[in-house]
């Protein structure tokens, strides 16, 4: 038999008062909030181990997903920003080490943000306790059942995304 979790009691506390409820359906969708909220405090508690605000770790996180090196109005535009905030963000990652600002290679008016060994080291540490902890959850499956969990959800997301077109990062 199957172990129990949380939600399968909170189905059936619910399947009385709402008979037409599908269990299916309320026990995905409530385990995937769950999980949600389950990984976003194992990443602030990540923030926490390694010093870093939410501010500090997106900023570095997009930095990082842009090879190390980026213009100020890249980084705004992929935080959803002012490029007066992005400013004010690239200020206190200087002050700590994790990045600097250099003048551009291509435009003498333009400033490169560049990633510091010490920011893509404290930025790698934090991911890798997120990472480590989602390996551990969707370590129960097997590597054909994560990929058919990747594909449903992301046929799931499609229509979500279909349906006003939010910003989803």
């Amino acid at each position: 038999m199957e172990q129990r979790d949380w939600t399968d009691g909170h189905v059936e506390r619910w399947k009385p008062v709402l008979p037409e409820l599908d269990p299916d359906v309320e026990g995905a969708v409530t385990r995937m909030k769950k999980l949600s909220v389950h990984l976003r405090r194992v990443r602030e508690q990540s923030l926490v181990d390694f010093a870093l605000d939410r501010q500090e770790f997106d900023t570095l996180h997009k930095l990082a997903g842009r090879g190390g090196k980026a213009a100020p109005s890249d980084l705004a535009a992929d935080l959803d920003l002012a490029p007066a905030s992005v400013t004010g963000r690239l200020d206190a990652l200087e002050r700590r080490g994790f990045a600097r600002r250099t003048p551009s290679t291509t435009d003498r008016r333009r400033v490169d943000v560049e990633l510091t060994d010490q920011g893509r080291s404290t930025w790698l540490g934090a991911m890798a306790f997120l990472g480590n902890e989602e390996e551990r959850l969707l370590g129960v499956l097997g590597k054909d059942e994560r990929r058919l969990l990747n594909s449903m959800l992301r046929r799931i997301m499609v229509v979500a995304e279909d349906r006003g077109g939010a910003a989803w990062d």
